[in-house]
């Protein structure tokens, strides 16, 4: 028996017999030590557990932003802060507190300093400030739209910053985000092209538009350019950042280049999407790109950081520097049942959780690595290996086996794993299921004998969509060689 590699995560390539690999709702795990039971191991994405609903029609998810270790969340047109209270017994109650009406439908922007929370969108803003009265308040400083119409908003050295469609930006007094000057703006002056969305990286500001992104540093409330800093990459999708401990990442590319993502360190930016997902993300339509959304957790000291379009999300692991795709299994108005992009639309930390702001609904749920469904709907997990092949010779299978954590099924459940086989990367054979232990079968092995002849290669897909612990930690197969 020979150890199958099963570390190359998503890399579907635009000729499927080169590479078909698929990683679904799974991530690549590469152990940090030796003498671990194999090279890499596949660990199932997180389940979705409902915390809190605002409602399930117009209440689509537009941002979510964590002041003081306080969420908020905009659904539909409302605004929510999420509170928690602990009751007698020591269970948590979760609330919704309404705070006010935002307006439209956009992706909204969000920032704090600690006592204000400013929210942006649809070319206006609003204050919320639970020590003042009201609470929730519009920005009426004519200043703030004198300008140009408001875009985003980010906070820095104690003031806010705000972009403005004028290819400037403004700075607001110093922690007062409802007092605003015509005199206090500025502009990126590089590269003609539009301010795309401001980024605070360690403590500096940069102000990204669509073809370079310019450093500027504070000088008493003046924000000035920093001579020689400047990447000459833009950002392609205003959302489409996300932010790690000592970096960011953006959807973006330079000048004449298709999309990409890429990393900001220091005053440089990287390549971090392979090709393959480059050639995919060039065929997008430019509204596609310009919608995309962007999000980042940190998990078992990893940053996970995913990037979402209309139908497809693809997450990267800044660990194992591995992609994987993530979906979600969802049923439309029409009552069908359909495989979709990942279903989150935005992720805050609070009360010691990952949430979830929702695509479809008003539901907020927590990310929880012990749950193995979103909202108790499957999650269809997919894994397809790269092609296996002989040196061009033909071979056969006569065994293969899949180590997955036996015996995590229910006294009467035997949670199953599929397995079918292309012989051409893109069509597969029926499924051929396998049980991998009812609870408490600790050594059931899931194996699959006799499985052909293969004149050139062989592509191996692995599907799983149970509600049981999902964990492959090793792929093993004896290949019989042939005669060319």
């Amino acid at each position: 028996m020979i150890e199958l590699p099963i570390s190359g995560g998503f890399y579907q390539s635009d000729s499927l017999q080169e590479s078909n690999q698929q990683l679904t709702n799974w991530r690549v795990n590469i152990p940090q030590t030796e003498g671990a039971l194999g090279q890499s191991s596949i660990v199932g994405c997180e389940g979705l557990d409902l915390i809190i609903s605002s409602g399930l029609t117009q209440s689509a998810n537009r941002g979510s932003h964590s002041k003081n270790g306080v969420p908020y969340f905009l659904n539909g047109e409302t605004l929510y802060r999420l509170d928690r209270t602990i009751g007698g017994d020591g269970e948590e109650i979760f609330s919704l507190t309404t705070l006010g009406t935002i307006p439209g439908t956009d992706r909204a922007s969000f920032a704090d300093n600690g006592q204000q929370l400013i929210v942006v969108a649809g070319g206006s803003g609003w204050i919320i400030d639970e020590d003042a009265s009201p609470v929730f308040d519009p920005i009426t400083d004519p200043a703030f739209t004198s300008e140009g119409v408001p875009q985003q908003v980010v906070f820095i050295d104690s003031f806010f910053i705000l972009t403005l469609d004028s290819k400037k930006f403004l700075r607001s007094a110093a922690n007062d985000g409802t007092s605003w000057s015509a005199l206090d703006q500025f502009s990126a002056e590089a590269d003609p092209d539009d301010i795309v969305a401001p980024i605070v990286l360690k403590n500096q500001l940069l102000i990204a538009g669509g073809q370079t992104i310019e450093f500027f540093q504070d000088i008493a409330g003046q924000f000035q350019r920093i001579n020689g800093q400047i990447i000459n990459k833009g950002v392609f999708s205003p959302f489409g950042i996300a932010y790690t401990s000592d970096s960011v990442m953006f959807i973006g590319g330079g000048v004449n280049e298709s999309p990409g993502i890429w990393e900001i360190q220091g005053a440089s930016a990287r390549k971090i999407s392979t090709t393959a997902l480059d050639t995919i993300l060039g065929r997008l339509s430019a509204e596609d790109i310009d919608t995309a959304i962007a999000y980042s957790f940190a998990k078992a000291g990893a940053f996970i950081v995913g990037f979402t379009f209309e139908k497809r999300t693809f997450e990267y692991n800044t660990i194992t520097q591995r992609w994987n795709e993530r979906s979600s299994k969802i049923t439309d108005a029409r009552g069908l049942v359909l495989n979709t992009r990942w279903r989150a639309n935005s992720i805050v930390t609070a009360y010691n959780r990952i949430l979830c702001g929702d695509n479809i609904d008003g539901r907020i749920g927590e990310l929880n690595t012990d749950v193995y469904q979103e909202y108790g709907n499957a999650i269809v997990r997919t894994m397809v290996t790269a092609p296996f092949f002989n040196q061009g010779m033909s071979f056969s299978i006569p065994k293969l086996e899949i180590t997955m954590e036996p015996g995590v099924g229910s006294a009467t459940e035997d949670p199953q794993i599929r397995l079918s086989i292309s012989k051409d990367a893109r069509t597969f054979s029926d499924e051929l299921w396998r049980g991998i232990g009812k609870i408490g079968e600790y050594t059931r092995r899931a194996i699959w004998r006799g499985l052909g002849r293969f004149s050139r290669y062989a592509v191996l897909k692995f599907e799983y969509s149970e509600n049981f612990k999902p964990n492959i930690l090793k792929l093993e197969a004896k290949i019989r060689g042939g005669r060319g």
